[in-house]
């Protein structure tokens, strides 16, 4: 039997009636996730339990990687049988893994599957989950609806198929799927297939010479998206660089048109300058920013060119530093073009950093207008979130936080936000067994709901 039970995480008594009488039955509004929208649209039920637990979900492969599983059994050409078989023989001793639990608790609340996840249990596993998808057809629906999912919001590049969006719509499915605006192919000039990806956009809009064309050309696409519903917009930053001039970052996007490589210095300049328009836009058309900073990407280049982006191969990065998001921030409240914006840091030696410079940028547009996001990526477990808690608390208002994302690729990743809202249960419960703050349930449980979903819904304005 399993060693997860309904006071896992939970540390007293408070903490419990927290997440059971206000937490454990609120909804989830995925504001952020990769998971695959035609995917969503087609509905094809599952083959096996590798098929939708471990393909594409580069976590479970970095772990494999760190316990010396070789590449043949993770994306290799081995068996789906034989790969899932190496990640329960990882997990048996992957003891304080996020993923440790995760997977766990994953097997139980979708299959219904108790045993402990290890080497000795591998195959009775595989065979219990795979004969529960072949009786019950276990569909992408299927198992968002189950997990009491209302709204989920994909990420989307700029030239991507948006008629997909339209006809999910059409299905009639009890939660709604919208793309959230994502211009980082665009953004990064520096990329081998920047060209490729610039003729993808001039496909959709016009032909692009210099960055009024391009700007523009953005202008259209976000509107594209808005005509299907988009509220957010997501841009991903090793760290925020100076806003130069824009006939600087136009002399970087016609010499790379003409075929130049660009510099590291031109590529900043670039990056800059974009940053600062796609905010401004924005702002204007009322869309959420989600700022995600702190990535040192695609570091294993032998890997990058076998496997691909997104793959296992990405860290937390020293780069990021207040003083030129500062300057970003300033320039743009000080235009009127700050939009409502969550930023995710990466790294957790920033959060006070991070969190007493967005204090200087409040308003009353809305309740916590700039968010402190969630723990995120390499801080989703369980000391960055008591962590990032224990920041949120000492600096900002928790009474603001929009709460858990997501960020996966997986349909099963959904007993994340209830991981999250175990620890955050247990965070207030102690508090107030401590002594240290109210103990009136109404007014706390009231908290944890918002925390959990209702803040998340208003600050969308779904």
């Amino acid at each position: 039997m399993s060693y997860i039970n309904e006071k896992f995480l939970l540390k007293n008594k408070t903490a419990e009636r927290l997440y059971n009488d206000y937490a454990k039955d609120m909804p989830i509004f995925d504001y952020h996730c990769h998971l695959p929208e035609k995917q969503i649209l087609e509905n094809k039920p599952f083959a096996d339990i590798y098929e939708i637990w471990l393909s594409g979900d580069h976590y479970k492969w970095r772990l494999m990687r760190n316990f010396g599983v070789d590449e043949e059994y993770i994306t290799g050409g081995a068996s789906n049988k034989d790969k899932f078989l190496a990640y329960c023989r990882t997990l048996g001793t992957a003891f304080g893994n996020p993923l440790y639990h995760w997977s766990q608790v994953e097997l139980e609340e979708y299959f219904g599957c108790k045993h402990e996840i290890n080497e000795a249990n591998a195959e009775k596993i595989w065979n219990e989950c795979n004969e529960y998808i072949a009786k019950n057809k276990v569909t992408p629906q299927a198992l968002i609806e189950g997990s009491n999912v209302t709204h989920v919001f994909t990420t989307n590049e700029v030239f991507d198929d948006l008629s997909t969006f339209e006809k999910i719509k059409e299905k009639g499915y009890k939660f709604s799927v919208i793309p959230a605006f994502r211009a980082d192919k665009i953004m990064n000039i520096d990329a081998e297939k920047y060209l490729e990806f610039l003729g993808n956009l001039e496909a959709l809009t016009h032909k692009i010479k210099n960055i009024d064309d391009l700007e523009s050309a953005l202008e259209k696409r976000l509107k594209a998206f808005i005509e299907v519903g988009a509220r957010a917009s997501d841009i991903a930053l090793e760290a925020v660089y100076k806003i130069p001039e824009k006939y600087e970052a136009n002399e970087v996007l016609e010499a790379v048109i003409a075929g130049e490589k660009p510099s590291e210095a031109d590529t900043r300049c670039f990056k800059g300058y974009l940053t600062y328009f796609l905010m401004g836009l924005y702002a204007k058309y009322d869309i959420v920013t989600e700022l995600h900073m702190g990535a040192m990407r695609n570091n294993n280049s032998v890997m990058l060119a076998k496997l691909g982006l997104d793959t296992g191969f990405d860290s937390i990065s020293e780069k990021n530093s207040t003083s030129q998001l500062s300057r970003l921030l300033d320039r743009l409240n000080s235009e009127g073009a700050l939009p409502r914006l969550i930023l995710f840091n990466l790294n957790p030696k920033m959060n006070t950093e991070l969190m007493s410079l967005l204090g200087c940028f409040q308003s009353s547009r809305a309740k916590g207008a700039v968010q402190y996001g969630a723990a995120w990526w390499f801080l989703d477990n369980k000391v960055g979130m008591e962590k990032h808690l224990e920041d949120l608390t000492a600096t900002g208002h928790i009474g603001a936080f929009v709460g858990m994302l997501t960020d996966s690729r997986s349909f099963l990743s959904y007993p994340r936000h209830h991981y999250f809202r175990r620890i955050l249960c247990t965070y207030l419960g102690t508090l107030i067994e401590n002594g240290e703050m109210t103990s009136n349930m109404d007014i706390v449980g009231e908290v944890v709901k918002d925390i959990c979903y209702n803040n998340a819904k208003n600050y969308f304005g779904a």
